[in-house]
């Protein structure tokens, strides 16, 4: 197995290697922004795309396509990634991701623009789990943290470029460039990666286990799509939802059964017997349940109770983000240095849970240098956590079920923030409602899509302070939540054992080099 840190070689290599891998880590980052700016992107360029399209029923699943594909395939391309080889499985996801892009951008029909949308989810899930265990082969997991948080900084970059990339495009290219935007940058990172990266070849003889990942996708679909209809197109005690619900439950349950059985888990059971990496995936899956609700409700607030236009409320998160870019660089860097890391999901998980407080308290009295404040402790927690994470899951387990192990990992976050943005949503709906009710008495039925600020400024005085108060009592209800869902976070990490993070990734005697492929 390919290693930069070899441990009869560390002292005259390392400097080499570090400048390796940043080297590598460009079209490696490159590569995972694509899939996490798509959407943001996209999301901004909605309006624009459902004039000339039509199909305005159906525009959700633009957004849900994508997500649900990405979601289903990200533990296939993990485990492939295991027994056939790293490169080769990212190079290949590249392009379905790209030619997903061109599709999109092609598209005719909303229908056209879904399933297209869906095979670019598709090459994002490939994007998602190889990047990470990519970086788990080249990197030692002592040294890990330090990469990771660099790629942690990156997306929290995505987060706030995404947005304004997307209006500016949208505005002066036309929509369809917010997909034929991924094409160049995607070819850069498929030539750098293809010219740079040299990892050894696999010759598995495992094989696919194909009912497995019927179970598992089938098991994931029902859970997205439960996620996003429960409480919106359906009512949660309705006969879809429920058979939704059933649905998910029997396809995952087989799924379980099956890993436990077959020769060729996709998601090797044995993964979950060490109690860290269990951890991490509930950590995991709650991080993306705060994460989510803060990127959804802050710009909401933002805009309905604070006034703020659209862009500006994404240039309103800067202080969430510079947070967590700061202490995500912190925590790979004391990771590394001192191989601890147990005190940053316990302090993440305390900072998610007072931070989210915190943001529970704002009213429509709330300066914004307040919220700002309140926004840079959340960010600071969630720094802490998003690429710890990824480093203890990968330690826990073998060097053989590193992709699978990063694969579960991004799936986790990814589910708790479809379900946090399903019970925080259905949570503030029913607050807005209630205060609605009470302050504007037959105008209650009002389309939250109207709680921004230029919408806001053409309703009557009474209806818009009726709706600023609704918005605050909506947030709080939902940040509330979050903050229990924190707390849960630092209970977790309470429970982490510190186990000494691996100096060296176990490999061949004399490993190739990533940039030359020659031994050292």
């Amino acid at each position: 197995m390919t290693t930069l840190e070899d441990a009869s070689a560390a002292a005259d290599s390392r400097p080499a290697g570090r400048h390796s891998v940043r080297v590598l880590l460009i079209p490696l980052v490159l590569a995972m922004m694509l899939s996490q700016l798509d959407n943001m992107i996209v999301a901004t360029a909605m309006p624009t795309v459902t004039a000339e399209l039509g199909g305005l029923e159906h525009v959700s699943w633009v957004v849900t396509a994508y997500t649900l594909a990405m979601a289903a395939s990200t533990p296939l391309w993990g485990r492939l990634g295991d027994t056939r080889g790293r490169k080769g499985v990212l190079l290949t996801a590249i392009v379905v991701f790209l030619i997903g892009s061109a599709l999109s951008g092609a598209a005719h029909t909303m229908g056209q623009l879904i399933g297209f949308r869906a095979v670019q989810g598709i090459g994002a899930g490939g994007l998602m789990a190889g990047v990470m265990a990519t970086v788990g082969e080249l990197v030692p997991p002592r040294e890990r943290g330090r990469y990771q948080g660099m790629i942690s900084a990156a997306m929290a970059i995505a987060m706030i470029g995404g947005p304004l990339a997307g209006g500016a495009v949208t505005d002066h290219l036309g929509w369809r460039w917010a997909f034929y935007l991924n094409l160049p940058l995607g070819v850069l990172a498929l030539a750098m990666i293809w010219l740079l990266l040299k990892l050894p070849e696999r010759h598995s003889t495992a094989r696919v286990d194909h009912l497995g990942a019927a179970l598992l996708m089938t098991g994931i679909t029902a859970t997205v799509l439960l996620t996003t209809w429960g409480g919106t197109r359906h009512a949660w005690n309705s006969g879809p939802v429920a058979a939704l619900g059933v649905t998910a439950a029997a396809a995952l349950w087989a799924f379980t059964r099956r890993q436990r059985r077959t020769a060729h888990p996709i998601m090797p059971p044995h993964m979950f017997r060490h109690r860290n990496f269990t951890l991490m995936s509930v950590i995991g899956f709650l991080t993306g349940f705060v994460l989510f609700g803060a990127l959804l409700f802050l710009p909401l607030y933002q805009q309905a109770v604070q006034g703020a236009s659209a862009t500006n409320s994404g240039l309103l998160l800067l202080p969430m983000l510079a947070a967590m870019i700061l202490t995500s660089l912190v925590a790979g860097r004391v990771t590394t240095v001192s191989g601890r890391y147990k005190m940053f999901p316990v302090t993440g998980g305390a900072l998610l849970c007072a931070g989210t407080w915190l943001l529970s308290r704002m009213d429509t009295t709330t300066s914004r240098p307040t919220a700002a404040l309140c926004m840079a402790v959340l960010g600071a927690g969630l720094g802490f956590l998003t690429q710890i994470v990824t480093v203890v899951a990968q330690n826990s387990v073998e060097q053989s079920d590193i992709g699978a192990a990063s694969a579960a990992i991004t799936l986790f976050r990814t589910l708790g923030s479809c379900f946090g943005a399903a019970v925080s949503g259905t949570l503030f709906n029913r607050e807005v409602q209630r205060v609605m009710a009470e302050r504007a008495p037959g105008r209650s039925a009002l389309d939250n899509a109207q709680l921004d600020a230029a919408s806001l400024a053409h309703l009557e005085p009474a209806l818009y302070e009726a709706y600023r108060h609704a918005t605050a009592a909506g947030t709080h209800t939902a940040f509330l939540l979050s903050a229990a869902v924190g707390g849960a976070v630092c209970a977790a990490g309470l429970l982490v054992r510190q186990v000494a993070l691996r100096r060296t990734a176990p490999g061949p005697a004399r490993p190739a080099h990533p940039l030359t492929g020659g031994n050292r």
